[in-house]
């Protein structure tokens, strides 16, 4: 059985458009979806987030996990905890968030810093997750407000990630008009 997760970001749904058009193209490929609404996704939390991922992960067969935004670094902390016999075959990134910039933080308020800071400061053990993955996506747009360019070193250097860069994709929200992404595949 092949399987795919599909995991949502901080205040988004597993209705997004984006989301959906990735689920259908996974299931025209044979793959049974998984996309979970995650708990209270207004104020995401890593110990609610994984407990999630782990209910709903794949017991055996071919597994696909796919985070978007904050649902990366959630797969991320999921497979940090994963048996070593669990192993992932692809891991794909679309907009990996990381770390806030001074932008976000004047636009939403003080009270996203509270929300970010475990996030932001609880390490991921990128040396596991490189080996427990077969082969690392990530998706970055030249113009995401949330998420800077700048990060895709990190997934290169510690996860030997193939990157794509997409041009004016904004976050890969609603808002920014993006409704498909082919280079998930």
């Amino acid at each position: 059985m092949k399987s795919v997760v599909i995991i949502h970001g901080w205040d988004g749904s597993p209705e997004e458009p984006m989301l959906q058009w990735v689920k259908g193209e996974f299931e025209k490929r044979g793959y049974k979806t998984i996309v979970p609404a995650m708990p209270h996704p207004e104020t995401p939390t890593i110990d609610d987030w994984v407990n999630k991922l782990k209910e709903v992960f794949p017991k055996d067969g071919e597994r696909v996990l796919v985070g978007y935004s904050v649902g990366c670094q959630a797969i991320l902390r999921l497979i940090e905890v994963l048996d070593e016999g669990e192993k992932v075959e692809k891991l794909i990134l679309i907009a990996p968030w990381m770390e806030l910039d001074m932008n976000t933080i004047r636009e939403e308020g003080e009270e996203i810093i509270e929300i970010a800071k475990p996030w932001m400061e609880t390490p991921i053990d990128f040396t596991k997750v490189k080996r427990m993955v077969g082969e690392t996506l990530a998706i970055f747009s030249d113009n995401d407000p949330y998420v800077p360019l700048s990060q895709k070193d990190l997934f290169e250097r510690e996860l030997g990630a193939k990157v794509v860069i997409e041009h004016n994709k904004g976050h890969f929200d609603p808002y920014s008009g993006v409704r498909e992404l082919l280079a998930v595949f």
